[in-house]
């Protein structure tokens, strides 16, 4: 008996929604850094589990995701996670003034400087940007 329930792969679901955030080039750079070591089973899981398992959840929108880790990101001082999310948020829809605002937004719960450190992991995209 066949199931008529359509197999769902985690892994290329969350690598599509991963490539279309993030970018081919930063996430061909990630997959290359780990391939054959040790660290290449947590791609997979984040791959999986995050891109896949949180990201193509409903009731969210994609833009409003970058949102929400521009926030977490820079509460945890995460400024290499940050600067591939800051991307990633220009990539859906977000406009520079929106991202400055919601570093300039995190001082006040986070600190002067996080948001400092934040502010200059985008203002890195910001100039990749212009050349």
């Amino acid at each position: 008996m066949s199931s008529s329930i359509p197999s769902h792969d985690p892994l290329s679901a969350g690598m599509a929604t991963r490539r279309e955030v993030m970018g081919d080039h930063y996430v061909d750079q990630a997959v290359q850094r780990s391939a054959g070591t040790e660290s290449d089973t947590i791609q997979h899981f984040i791959t999986e589990h995050v891109w896949d398992g949180v990201w193509n959840r409903p009731g969210l929108g994609r833009r409003d995701r970058s949102l929400l880790n521009l926030g977490i990101l820079t509460a945890l001082r995460a400024q290499d996670e940050l600067v591939g999310h800051v991307r990633g948020a220009l990539n859906n829809g977000l406009s520079r003034e929106e991202i400055t605002e919601a570093i300039v937004h995190t001082a006040g719960y986070c600190g002067a400087p996080a948001a400092l450190a934040a502010m200059r992991a985008a203002q890195q995209v910001f100039d990749a940007q212009q050349t």
